[in-house]
């Protein structure tokens, strides 16, 4: 059973390689993207500025660059089994807030939402692997003991 869980593990982490990926190779499509869903809150504006004169990028782009090295990285870290249960805690706390932030299915007549709601219920059984890999970390464990009930 171990290298089944391998196998899934790897299989499940080419979904935020790719998207993590596609992030980073269109950043400006990406900076668009969450400008169109995402403001900056007024209290950490002024640091957004200081930010964005620094490094001469807008927020959007900064966040887009960010998201995608954390789902390239977190997906590599979680084939790989290094640190899973760290990445896999930061991906779910990352999944959740753009499921909420970006897929607003409660704002939308109920035929027109109707791919907005299975792309976030697609995002819940995300979660929901990402917390068995939390589940069922690193460490070694007799067949029963991790297997027992299935």
């Amino acid at each position: 059973m171990p290298a089944f869980v391998t196998f899934g593990r790897i299989l499940f982490a080419v979904l935020f390689i790719y998207t993590g990926a596609t992030k980073l190779f269109a950043i400006q499509t990406t900076a668009d993207f969450i400008a169109s869903k995402v403001t900056v809150p007024e209290m950490i504006a002024p640091y957004a500025q200081q930010v964005e004169q620094a490094t001469s990028m807008t927020t959007p782009q900064l966040l887009a660059i960010a998201v995608g090295g954390l789902e390239i990285i977190a997906g590599v870290m979680i084939a790989l089994n290094f640190g899973a249960r760290f990445f896999a805690m930061l991906l779910i706390i990352y999944v959740a807030v753009a499921t909420f932030l970006f897929y607003d299915f409660w704002n939308q007549a109920p035929p027109d939402n109707a791919k907005t709601l299975v792309d976030a219920l697609k995002n819940l059984s995300i979660i929901g692997a990402l917390f068995m890999i939390m589940g069922y970390g690193r460490a070694t464990r007799p067949v029963e003991a991790a297997y027992g009930d299935v």
